[in-house]
């Protein structure tokens, strides 16, 4: 079987020789950028997607799905970040016939926008910290800020591997990140949606995962 990796760098590297152990073929795609990155020399075949933004190139679904259906590919593996908790995209592929090699589409739903897992969190009794729902322009997060207590951090919503995300220390550094952050959201992950949290200055990063077949109960 065939495995289109929709992903870069490092992250598509390691993929790449997991699955060749396996006895896997892996296709990558690259932007005009990583022409020469590692991952492309490493997979059985490489496609060309576009220029260097991920907008332009890792970001297109239909272009990605087109290179797993001409290739031949069985299944699609995400990695992190980019389209990895993008729903529609992972229910794009199932109706294509694709395997998607990640949680289901309704996980993703549930799941896969910061903003609604601290709902859901907060609706089972997990403590949390101190945070807002999705906000709708920079007013709003200077108003929630002075309720929370600066520091605070800003966060995309659709973010992930670190992106999207901005320290501010006070309301000037709140207003002058809030359209960076949404930019960069935007740009990244094709959703502006932010949100706050207060900045914890010395915690510790504790991280469960966990696997399964999509079965367990």
């Amino acid at each position: 079987m065939k495995i289109l990796i929709a992903n870069r760098g490092e992250i598509a590297a390691r993929a790449i020789r997991t699955f060749q152990r396996l006895g896997y073929q892996s296709i990558a795609v690259y932007s005009d950028p990583d022409y020469a990155s590692p991952h492309v020399d490493l997979a059985d075949e490489a496609h060309r997607l576009g220029p260097g933004p991920v907008a332009e190139s890792y970001l297109l679904q239909d272009q990605l799905l087109e290179i797993a259906r001409s290739s031949g590919a069985g299944a699609v593996f995400p990695g992190y970040g980019l389209l990895s908790e993008n729903s529609d995209f992972a229910r794009k592929c199932e109706q294509a016939g694709v395997k998607w090699l990640g949680p289901t589409p309704e996980q993703l739903v549930a799941f896969g926008l910061k903003h609604q897992a601290r709902r859901l969190a907060s609706e089972a009794g997990v403590p949390l910290v101190p945070g807002t729902g999705l906000l709708a322009d920079a007013a709003a997060a200077v108003a929630a800020a002075r309720d929370l207590g600066y520091p605070v951090m800003l966060k995309s919503s659709a973010g992930g591997g670190g992106i999207g995300m901005q320290v501010c220390r006070d309301e000037e550094e709140l207003r002058r990140g809030f359209a960076t952050v949404v930019r960069l959201s935007e740009r990244s992950f094709g959703s502006g949606s932010v949100f706050l949290e207060r900045f914890i200055e010395r915690g510790r990063h504790v991280e469960v995962q966990i696997f399964g077949d999509g079965r367990a109960r």
